[in-house]
């Protein structure tokens, strides 16, 4: 069973991949609006990871739907290990802020009050805003002694793990 499983995975790895980037955008996006967790600037950024391989998963579906070769394939999902783990590293420095290993980026503000509302972005927009960002180097939220960001760390090493075994597979058919 776990077998077909994971040859289920490697087979189908752009859908995986895709359904996995829309699930971790989903969270992320359930923790602001649901939790009130407001994203700061490298969270955001670590979203858009997700973006760009959900777009690229997208690709290689349509690719390989209307016009399939091997080759593709293994080009799509070697570029998908690449993107997980720039996202992996990405996390990882942001999770190294969070432990205060190295500074953040400056562009991370603090004292940030909860969830942005309508009236913040457009303010924010109009570069009258009275609100800062939530700081960059702490955690909003910790479980099983790792931040948001240090679970991202995991989440998209085992993506690029996942997205490489796929490569292989392919280049090996």
């Amino acid at each position: 069973m776990l077998r077909r499983l994971i040859a289920f995975c490697l087979k189908n790895w752009p859908l995986v991949a895709l359904l996995t980037s829309a699930a971790m955008l989903a969270t992320a996006h359930g923790f602001e609006r649901i939790g009130g967790y407001a994203p700061c600037y490298l969270c955001l950024k670590q979203r858009e990871v997700f973006w760009v391989a959900m777009g690229v998963s997208a690709l290689a579906l349509v690719l390989a739907r209307f016009k399939p070769n091997p080759r593709t394939g293994v080009l799509f999902n070697s570029l998908l290990a690449a993107i997980f783990l720039f996202g992996a590293g990405l996390a990882a420095y942001h999770a190294g802020a969070e432990w205060k290993w190295w500074t953040g980026p400056s562009v991370c503000g603090g004292g940030g009050s909860g969830a942005l509302q309508a009236s913040d972005l457009t303010a924010l927009m109009n570069g009258t805003a009275k609100i800062r960002p939530p700081a960059c180097d702490t955690a909003a939220w910790v479980f099983l002694g790792l931040s948001m960001a240090g679970w991202n760390v995991l989440i998209s090493l085992k993506l690029a793990g996942w997205s490489l075994a796929a490569a292989l597979k392919g280049r090996k058919a």
